[in-house]
C-alpha cells in the first residue's frame, strides 16, 4: 500500500533519512533542548519555594512539554509501517512490533507523566518526578556515544555479572571475618553479619565512613587487606565496560565508513568483504576552514569522503557545496587528469582519503576485484556525459549548487549556508 507524502515527509524528518536535513535537524535540536529543559525542571520543581511560587507555571510547562513527547509517540508509531525491516508485517503488526522497542518504551514512559497526572492523586507526585527523570534515556536516540555505551554494557552483561558476583562474595566474606572477629570487642556494632555488610560495602568500595571501624589488631589487618583487594574488585567491571566501549566505537566508525564507500558507485558491484579491504585503505585528514583540500590543474590521483564538516567548489559561475557523508573526486582512482576545479573547506573538515596508488596496490594482489572495479569504471565514464572534469555526475546530484558569491555580491557567505541548506531540503525532484 502506498504511503501519503505527508506520511512519507513525517518519516523522513522523525528518522532523518536525508532528504530534508534541514527539518530532521531542526527538530532533533528542539527535542533534544525540550528533554534537557525537562529534566532540570523534574529537579528545580521538588525545591519547595520554587514550587510554591512558580508551581502553576512549571506545571503548565510540564504539560506542554508531556503533550510533545505524547505526539512524537503518536507520530512515530503512525509511521512505523514505513521501517524497511517492519514493512512485510502490514501496518497493525508493524506498529506492535515497533512498540516493543526499546527506543519505543522510552517514547512511552515519556509521555506517561501526562497520562498519569490525570488520575493520580497529588500524593504520587514521587512516581511523577522519577518518570520526569527518566526522559533523560530519549538522549540515547541522538547520542551515537551514548547508545554505544548501552550496548557495550549489554554485550558484556555476562561478565558484568560474573564480576558482580566475585564481588559481593568477597564483600559477604570479609563481613563474616570481621563479624567473627569483632564480635566481642564491639557486641553493638558487629552484632551479626548482616550488621557488618554494611561495614563490608564501605571497605570494599574504599569510602571507609568511620562509622563502624574495627578496633582489634587483627581486625585492623583484615581491614587493610580489604582495602586493597576492594581497587582491584571495583576496577574489574570498570574495564570491562571500558573495553567494550572502546570496541563498540571502534564497531560504529567502521560501519559508517564502510556505508560511506558502500554509496559510491565505482564499489557498488563488489561484495561486503571487497568494500570492507576498501575501506581499510582509508586514511584520516582534517582541514580547517578555507584550506584548499585540491587544487585546479593538479593531478587528481585520490577521492575524498567528508566525514564531518562541509567543503565548497567554485566552477563556472556556480558554487557547489558539499557536507557530512558526501563524496567527490571518484574517477581520480582510474583516470588520473587534472583537476577542473579547486575544492576548499567550507568549515572545519574531517576527511577520509582514498589513494589512488593504495586502491591499485591492493587490485594488484586481488584479480576479481581488479576486474569488477575496471569494468564499472569503464562503464561509468563512458556514460557520464554530464561529468564536470574529475567530478562525477553522482557527485553533483548529491551537492547543493548555488550562485557564487561573484554573481550574488550582496550576499554573505552565511547567507550561502543557508541556501544552501534550504535547498538540501528540498526533494530531489525538486532540486535544480
Amino acid at each position: 500500500m502506498k504511503s501519503s507524502p505527508f506520511k512519507r515527509k513525517l518519516y523522513d524528518i522523525l528518522e532523518d533519512t536525508g532528504k530534508h536535513r534541514v527539518a530532521a535537524r531542526a527538530v532533533r535540536q528542539c527535542l533534544i533542548a525540550l528533554i534537557i529543559g525537562n529534566i532540570l525542571l523534574a529537579v528545580v520543581e521538588t525545591l519547595p519555594q520554587v514550587r510554591a511560587n512558580q508551581g502553576g507555571f512549571l506545571t503548565a510547562l510540564q504539560l506542554a512539554s508531556g503533550f510533545v513527547f505524547l505526539m512524537e509517540y503518536v507520530f512515530r508509531l503512525y509511521v512505523a509501517d514505513l521501517h524497511p525491516p517492519l514493512r512485510r508485517y502490514g501496518p497493525i503488526g508493524a506498529r506492535l512490533r515497533y512498540a516493543r522497542q526499546p527506543d519505543a518504551i522510552i517514547d512511552l514512559i515519556a509521555a506517561l507523566p501526562l497520562l498519569l497526572v490525570l488520575v493520580l492523586p497529588n500524593s504520587a507526585v514521587t512516581i511523577l518526578v522519577v518518570l520526569r527523570l527518566l526522559r533523560f534515556l530519549k538522549l540515547a536516540r541522538y547520542s551515537p556515544a551514548l547508545r554505544s555505551l548501552f550496548s557495550a554494557v549489554a554485550s558484556e552483561r555476562h561478565a558484568l555479572i560474573g564480576s558482580t558476583v566475585i564481588i559481593f562474595g568477597v564483600i559477604l566474606l570479609a563481613a563474616t571475618l570481621m563479624y567473627l572477629v569483632e564480635q566481642d570487642d564491639q557486641p553493638d556494632r558487629f552484632q551479626s553479619i548482616p550488621h557488618a555488610i554494611w561495614w563490608a560495602v564501605t571497605t570494599v568500595t574504599t569510602v571507609g565512613y568511620g562509622d563502624v571501624v574495627p578496633v582489634s589488631n587483627l581486625g585492623k589487618f583484615i581491614t587493610g587487606f580489604v582495602m586493597l583487594l576492594g581497587y582491584g574488585l571495583i576496577a574489574l567491571p570498570v574495564g570491562i565496560i571500558a573495553s567494550a566501549f572502546a570496541r563498540e566505537i571502534h564497531s560504529r566508525d567502521f560501519v559508517v565508513t564502510w556505508s560511506m564507500v558502500a554509496r559510491v558507485p565505482l564499489f557498488e558491484d563488489l561484495s561486503a568483504a571487497e568494500i570492507a579491504e576498501v575501506a581499510k585503505l582509508l586514511e584520516a585528514q582534517k582541514v580547517r576552514a578555507g584550506t584548499v583540500i585540491a587544487e585546479k590543474g593538479e593531478i587528481a590521483d585520490r577521492m575524498y569522503f567528508i566525514s564531518e564538516g562541509a567543503a565548497e567548489i567554485r566552477l563556472d559561475g556556480r558554487t557547489i557545496y558539499l557536507d557530512e557523508g558526501d563524496f567527490f573526486g571518484e574517477f581520480a582512482l582510474v583516470h588520473q587528469r587534472p583537476r577542473t576545479a579547486t575544492v576548499r573547506a567550507f568549515k572545519d573538515c574531517e576527511l577520509l582519503v582514498l589513494a589512488a596508488e593504495a586502491l591499485q596496490q591492493l587490485m594488484d594482489k586481488n584479480e576479481a576485484l581488479t576486474k569488477k572495479i575496471l569494468s564499472e569504471a569503464e562503464n561509468r565514464i563512458a556514460s557520464n556525459l554530464k561529468a564536470l572534469g574529475d567530478l562525477a555526475e553522482e557527485e553533483l546530484a548529491l551537492a547543493d549548487i548555488i550562485p557564487t558569491v561573484e554573481d550574488s555580491p550582496g550576499e554573505e557567505p552565511e547567507m550561502f549556508e543557508r541556501r544552501a541548506a534550504e535547498r538540501r531540503d528540498l526533494d530531489p525532484g525538486q532540486k535544480d
